[in-house]
């Protein structure tokens, strides 16, 4: 395989390529086309979004947290997180990276097909990882496992040469820890 292969087709000058995880919550009103321009936002810089979701947070006053983790250098991390706070439905942009306080968590679903031995070590590999299984047939499992991406990063390769046919991730989700509420947040 070529190696090139995985870069980016935009120009990657020496400061981009350390560029470094940046996980982004954008505080925003719930209406039409609000996700389209946060994305094209940060895909117009020439970024990828490696990990998105969204969801409503407050139904009263109909606001949505839209969770991005993306990669990129300390300066456009910092221009993209001014430009999306000058978008109009936005009302909140929160650097997860930066807090100290936060908890970050993904949920993944794996369908793993296998019999005899393999099924055994799909067994004791997701005890271990903490896994729910979901679905059992007599030649499948389907098991959820809720963590840090590492760890789930870390469990699917545990499952490929088991028997992994198939991943459904939710991205990441986040929130400070403790008993103070982040008015950012909502």
């Amino acid at each position: 395989m070529n190696s090139t292969a995985s870069q980016s087709v935009y120009p990657v000058s020496p400061d981009e390529a350390a560029a470094a995880e940046a996980i982004i919550a954008v505080i925003v009103d719930n209406e039409p086309g609000v996700l389209a321009r946060v994305a094209g936002l940060i895909s117009a810089r020439g970024y990828n979004i490696e990990s998105l979701t969204v969801a409503e947070t407050d139904v009263e006053k109909h606001r949505s947290r839209i969770t991005v983790v993306t990669s990129g250098t300390p300066s456009k991390i910092e221009q993209i997180k001014a430009q999306l706070g000058r978008l109009v439905p936005v009302r909140r942009v929160i650097d997860v990276t930066a807090e100290s306080d936060a908890v970050e968590r993904e949920l993944a679903l794996l369908k793993v097909v296998g019999e005899g031995d393999k099924r055994l070590e799909v067994m004791r590999l997701a005890e271990i990882f903490r896994a729910s299984f979901i679905d059992t047939t007599h030649s499948s499992f389907v098991l959820e496992i809720t963590g840090a991406r590492d760890k789930i990063n870390a469990f699917i390769e545990l499952m490929k040469p088991l028997g992994l046919v198939e991943i459904s991730r939710t991205g990441v989700l986040s929130i400070r820890r403790g008993a103070d509420v982040d008015a950012r947040s909502t």
